[in-house]
């Protein structure tokens, strides 16, 4: 049973609490590199999946994703490491997407200011 819903924002909500409590960030990589997709929300941009817990990022890895590893990032690496990357690429987060791969996605810089 999975703690996400179809309430995105919500979502977005456990992200970072669950983040801060295991200080852990999951995703999926394969051998060239990390899940990125075209934003459903924002046209030509980028969006790297991204969820709080590795049971949730393990649901996403079957058929045209079965090929990822579902793989951690120490929370502090992400935070100061990835968003500021992310963010200088001009690459999106998506948070914890549910099973219809529905999820916020949100700038780099404002996930960063939601974990001070």
């Amino acid at each position: 049973m999975s703690n996400l819903t179809a309430d995105i924002q919500a979502n977005l909500d456990l992200f970072v609490q669950e983040t801060k409590e295991s200080k852990l960030v999951w995703g999926l990589r394969n051998e060239d590199g990390w899940l990125a997709c075209d934003s459903s929300e924002f046209e030509d941009s980028e969006v790297m999946p991204f969820w709080s817990s590795q049971e949730e990022a393990q649901k996403h890895n079957v058929e045209e994703w079965e090929d990822f590893k579902v793989l951690e990032i120490p929370l502090d690496i992400f935070v100061e490491d990835w968003l500021i990357t992310l963010a200088e690429d001009g690459v999106l987060i998506g948070t914890n997407w549910n099973e219809q791969l529905e999820g916020k996605e949100v700038e780099p810089s404002d996930l960063a200011k939601l974990y001070l």
